[in-house]
């Protein structure tokens, strides 16, 4: 061994990876680190020994490794060379950044330089690591496009290995702010335990809903109870990680539908015991909520980091408990502020009662300032009054509050939402349209022919209690409103007059959905219209929009004023209705044929139309001049293929096509042999064009479509997602049982009059892994129990009419057994059905929300209390099924299943 020159020493490391697999004419290769900036890795590490020339003084004072080697009592410290025993490529790294060259870190090459920084001492380095994985798990960081979840657990994993708090933190941290975006990662399942329930008990958990939480955590331990090391352990840690979730915030049809959770069955029955308490419920509910509820866990999560609040189909939701989610912590861990807290709850009786409201000296909330969207849908028993108070305070940055099925909504909270939270540009309102008939109402005047002058201020203005958007007592607030998106879809209190101050007010109103909004007339529609200037989007489908509202949309926009001016000399380039992206008036028959001719001819941006039930004929289509479809709805229309086919060809973006009852969009002989003849022609105009230019992601076709067009259609439909067979459609057997492969992301299949068997059903349920919604209709052939013996757990809709006569309450023992997850179920015509089946539906689905039986044998022969435990339940439809009903039927069932009240 050769002395050293106490200036230089020579570091000695062997390749075991080299780059090249050839030998090299010199097996080492001697380097200097005076010329470091000029080395060439790839050629270096083709080397299998690699000699660095370096100066000890550097070594020593950048590494403890090499100062306790080199300075210290230990023999190498007097030698000329030492054997560094790394890998060559981290090591030269390290050296590199040991010398004061630039490191480049990135997710590749941190751990392996924070191992060998830790390895040999060098702080630095460390530092530099350290610092980077800060910036970038840090919550200022864009994270999704820099740590993946895969990543995530690669660095828990290394903080683990090397015993580090700093990088088990910060994983955590991470995860925890990150949540929503983590449980749809196929990683997620992958997560470790210690990794996850750190993060589920973080302070800075951020997640939508209690649901999402309860959600990801069972999708968790379905996946990963299995790599848990023992039985008792994993028990414990099941229990232990699912005590975190707050039960009483889940909404009630959630927890009811988990009554059969293998893993959240006694969660799901504590979590409907909380929620009837805070309903106020007996029995269930029957005592103190105070006494047997922590407090902490009545509080909505809300964090730092929180930018969505969905509360919806929380009918235990209140006024109080949402502030008591904003008050500060502290409250609730103080002996005096918490011993006021309860005091108040013992005084109301019970903490949902809004009429009481907390002492003005706890009215202190915390602001969230990140939160932008709200979803209070289907809370009936929150006040929206509080609630506005609530979100203005504490939410002032809120942009999109969504309070559809609320019945029971003011008009003086909805305008004090607009005037109190300035920034808010999205307001849902949707309520239920089913009852509706539109067809059989006509409303020629809906206001006051002379609408009277807007007042200047409000503030005033005694605020009346009236329903939700009867405007006529009210005058604007005093801010313009921001208000960009508004939805009153189904709202029959809605009037002409409640549109015109709506124009007035919502200045920036671009797009306005009153679907179903029956009390609307065609003059009402069409003033709004010409006063909003910067609509893009309206959905009027099923109201009074006629004539008046097409010659507004045709109108030329006038530079000056607010209205429209008739008599532009470029006016179809220059219309209304040339920037609208959105124009939805399915049903809506005051339209004639020579306006909707017109009409089409100046859509030019359109991406979305919807002209179902409406008197459209080809000349329309053919004088469409748009190419940016998206979505087109032409059902139950006079159109033919040659004009489909036109719009289809300049519009290769399109993506959901729907055409049922078009009885002229396919040839009308019966005869397979002139059908056959024809078929050459079709498949030039229509099915050529969907076949090479789209990729459809949701079809409905009816009468004349058959076995045929389906093979032409078969390149659009490798992402067909939703297809909904009508009557006059003949597939056959053939064509359905290659459906799975044409279309193997099939979500959803609505069949009406179709043949079908046993063969084609088991294909459906065993091949579609994503099949949600299965819809039997009307169809003719063998099917028999066999067909649904197979799991089908994303099942969510059934619907089986007329196809399954043969139906016993053991059949429908299986098929929950098969299809846990139900929602929605509907059976017609079931006749060997009895009074258990009821027993046989509530117990193994009690998470329904949706229940048809029709012509089911004797099913309500003994009542129908056997569903009061579904307690979620909110659309019931009994007919045609045996005696047994009382007179106080509907009332009882309204005071048992309390989404019947919306």
């Amino acid at each position: 061994m050769e002395v050293s020159d106490d200036e230089h020493i020579i570091l000695l490391c062997t390749n075991t990876d080299q780059m090249e697999t050839t030998k090299t004419l010199n097996e080492e290769i001697l380097l200097s680190t005076t010329d470091i900036l000029a080395w060439d890795f790839p050629t270096i590490l083709s080397f299998n020994t690699i000699k660095v020339q370096a100066h000890r003084d550097s070594l020593i004072e950048q590494s403890l490794y090499f100062r306790g080697l080199l300075s210290g009592s230990f023999s190498e410290s007097c030698l000329a060379s030492i054997t560094v025993k790394w890998n060559v490529c981290e090591f030269l790294q390290i050296l590199k950044h040991m010398c004061g060259c630039a490191l480049d870190i990135s997710m590749d090459n941190v751990l392996p330089l924070y191992e060998g920084a830790l390895y040999f001492g060098v702080e630095t380095l460390l530092l530099k690591c350290e610092t980077w994985l800060s910036e970038v798990l840090s919550p200022k960081e864009l994270q999704s496009t820099q740590i993946q979840i895969a990543d995530l657990i690669q660095i828990w994993k290394f903080g683990l290995d090397h015993a580090s708090n700093f990088i088990l933190h910060l994983c955590m941290g991470y995860l925890a702010r990150n949540f929503m975006w983590a449980k749809y990662s196929n990683f997620f399942r992958k997560l470790p335990y210690d990794l996850l329930f750190s993060s589920v008990k973080h302070p800075h958990l951020t997640v939508d809903s209690e649901m999402h939480l309860s959600d990801a955590l069972l999708l968790w331990l379905e996946s990963s109870m299995e790599n848990l090391e023992r039985p008792s352990k994993t028990e414990d840690n099941c229990n232990e990680i699912l005590k975190q979730i707050r039960v009483g915030l889940l909404p009630l049809w959630f927890a009811v539908g988990k009554r059969n959770s293998l893993y959240f069955r006694q969660l799901a029955e504590e979590s409907l015991d909380s929620i009837f308490r805070l309903l106020n419920i007996v029995p269930m509910g029957l005592l103190d909520t105070f006494e047997h509820s922590d407090l902490q866990h009545l509080r909505i999560r809300l964090t730092e980091y929180s930018k969505k609040v969905n509360l919806s189909d929380c009918p235990q939701i209140t006024s109080t408990l949402l502030l008591l989610s904003l008050i500060p912590p502290s409250y609730l861990i103080d002996p005096v502020q918490k011993k006021i807290i309860k005091q108040f709850f013992i005084n109301c009786g019970h903490p949902a009662r809004d009429k009481y409201a907390f002492p003005q000296k706890m009215l202190e909330t915390l602001t969230f300032e990140a939160v932008q969207e709200v979803d209070i849908s289907k809370c009936r028993n929150l006040l929206i009054k509080h609630a506005v108070d609530c979100f203005c305070k504490s939410f002032p940055s809120l942009r999109i509050l969504k309070a559809t099925y609320l019945l029971h909504m003011e008009t003086t909270s909805f305008l004090q939402l607009l005037e109190k939270c300035p920034l808010v540009c999205e307001i849902d309102l949707t309520v239920d349209i089913t009852p509706l008939i539109p067809a059989l109402v006509t409303v020629l005047s809906s206001s006051p022919a002379v609408i009277p002058q807007v007042p200047e201020k409000t503030s005033s203005i005694k605020y009346k209690s009236v329903e939700t958007l009867s405007f006529n007592e009210f005058g604007p607030p005093l801010l313009l409103s921001n208000v960009t998106k508004l939805t009153l879809e189904g709202r029959t209190d809605v009037s002409d007059l409640g549109l015109h101050y709506i124009s007035n007010f919502c200045v920036l109103l671009q797009h306005l959905n009153i679907k179903g909004c029956i009390s609307v007339t065609d003059i009402g529609i069409s003033d709004l219209m010409c006063r909003c200037r910067k609509l893009n989007s309206i959905v009027v489908c099923d109201t009074s929009f006629g004539i008046n509202s097409v010659q507004a949309l045709c109108s030329a926009i006038s530079d000056s004023g607010n209205f429209p001016s008739l008599h532009s000399l470029d006016k179809r380039s220059n219309s209304v209705v040339s920037n609208f992206e959105t124009l939805h008036m399915g049903g809506c028959r005051g339209i004639c044929e020579s306006s909707l001719v017109e009409l089409m001819s100046q859509t030019k941006a359109l991406r979305s139309l919807c002209l179902r039930e409406t008197d459209l004929i080809d000349q329309a289509l053919y004088n469409f001049v748009g190419c940016s479809l998206e979505m087109l709805d032409v059902s139950n229309t006079k159109i033919s293929g040659a004009a489909l086919a036109f719009v289809i060809h300049g519009n290769p973006s399109l993506k959901c096509l729907k055409a049922r009852s078009c009885q002229n969009l396919f040839p009308g002989d019966s005869c397979i042999e002139n059908r056959e003849s024809s078929f050459s022609f079709l498949h030039e105009e229509l099915h050529t064009e969907l076949g090479k230019m789209c990729r459809l992601e949701e079809i409905e076709f009816g009468w004349g479509f058959s076995s045929f067009y389906l093979s032409a259609l078969e390149p659009a439909l490798m992402s067909l997602k939703t297809i909904n067979i009508g009557l006059g459609a003949m597939l056959g057997e053939d064509a359905l049982r290659q459906l799975p492969a044409i279309c193997p992301l099939l979500e959803t299949i609505i069949l009406h009059f179709q043949v079908i068997s046993d063969t084609t059903v088991t294909k459906f349920v065993t091949s579609l892994i994503n099949l949600q919604v299965l819809a039997l209709c009307y169809c003719f052939g063998d099917i028999s129990m066999s067909s649904f013996k197979f799991p089908m757990q994303n099942l969510r809709k059934l619907r089986l009419e007329r196809v399954t006569p043969w139906m016993t309450n053991d059949d429908l023992v299986v098929l929950t057994q098969n299809c846990r997850n139900l929602v929605e179920l509907s059976l017609l015509g079931c006749p060997l059905l009895n009074s258990d089946s009821l027993w046989i539906i509530s117990c193994g689905w009690p998470g329904l929300v949706s229940i048809h039986l029709e012509d089911c044998g004797e099913v309500t022969a003994n009542g129908v209390f056997a569903l009061h435990d579904c307690k979620a339940l909110e659309d019931l439809l009994l007919r045609h099924n045996g005696p047994g009903l009382h007179r106080n039927f509907i009332c009882h069932a309204a005071s048992e299943m309390l989404y019947l009240l919306s």
